[in-house]
């Protein structure tokens, strides 16, 4: 563990495990480790990743950044 703000510092992969924990391994028992990997994808890519706003995309959410970009394709 290091100080904040350092390479050592894993507070984001804490959050993320810890929101994962609640939303999908929690919920319910897994009948096996194939439906359990399909739920945090789905999880994953529906939920937390498009709500997200993302720094390589200026701050916007995935969804934000590919409606805009659409449009400027459109145009």
């Amino acid at each position: 563990m290091g100080r904040v703000g350092t390479c050592a510092d894993n507070a984001a992969m804490e959050s993320f495990f810890s929101l994962l924990q609640k939303n999908v391994l929690n919920r319910r028992r897994w009948d096996t480790r194939q439906d359990l990997r399909l739920a945090i994808v789905t999880w994953i890519e529906t939920t937390y990743h498009r709500r997200r706003r993302q720094q390589a995309l200026g701050r916007l959410t995935p969804i934000e950044y590919e409606t805009l970009l659409q449009a400027a394709h459109a145009a």
